[in-house]
């Protein structure tokens, strides 16, 4: 899940809700920081979080055993209100995409 070699893509709603350098940080996350570190499954979820002004992507990933495992990544990238409280990376073994739960077919 999650290879550099795949296509890899951001929904309509990301690319409207966030700037570019931002969505291609979470591709950075998962590829330097997630990537042989953790199993991931082909849904990561990352919450957005306001740290003294800046951004703190946060990933959360829940096992069947309902245990939960946070990682929190820093960046430099201003924080405001409008920004997704949520975002979704989604892989279907072929290409990747980022997007926001809303645009979910389990809405």
């Amino acid at each position: 899940m999650f290879e550099t070699n795949h296509a890899r893509y951001a929904s309509y709603g990301t690319v409207a809700a966030m700037p570019g350098d931002m969505i291609d940080a979470v591709w950075q996350i998962i590829d330097r920081d997630l990537q042989g570190l953790f199993p991931l499954d082909n849904l990561l979820t990352f919450k957005l979080h306001n740290n003294q002004g800046n951004t703190t992507f946060e990933y959360v990933q829940t096992d069947d055993k309902q245990m939960t495992l946070r990682a929190g990544f820093d960046t430099e990238f201003g924080y405001t209100p409008e920004l997704p409280e949520t975002v979704l990376a989604y892989d279907d073994g072929d290409s990747q995409i980022i997007l926001l739960p809303s645009e979910t077919a389990d809405r």
